[in-house]
């Protein structure tokens, strides 16, 4: 079963601001799933081969050939900001 503190743990990786009733739903939710897990224990498998997936995949790829590219002078035109020759973006992660 997953307890509380668990549940906090998740949510401050997630960065998520549970209420207590969201905490209750998402533990009860969990320790469901994690029972069906449990479930599967009893499947057998004995006669099955252990496979990585259940379709051969193979990746196309195009050559790796480097292209034209734009002088400096033009990509900082284009941006809304610089700073230092670099162009500066939003932060998109807040930091603790």
């Amino acid at each position: 079963m997953i307890d509380a503190a668990q549940i906090d743990h998740l949510a401050a990786l997630a960065r998520l601001e549970l209420t207590a009733e969201e905490r209750q739903t998402m533990q009860d939710d969990l320790t469901r799933v994690l029972g069906y897990f449990e479930q599967l224990k009893d499947v057998p498998t004995g006669g099955a081969e252990p496979m990585q997936r259940p379709v051969t995949l193979v990746n196309v790829l195009r050559d790796d050939v480097p292209g034209e590219t734009f002088p400096q002078s033009v990509v900082s035109a284009l941006a809304p900001e610089t700073e230092g020759g670099f162009i500066r973006v939003p932060r998109t992660v807040e930091a603790d």
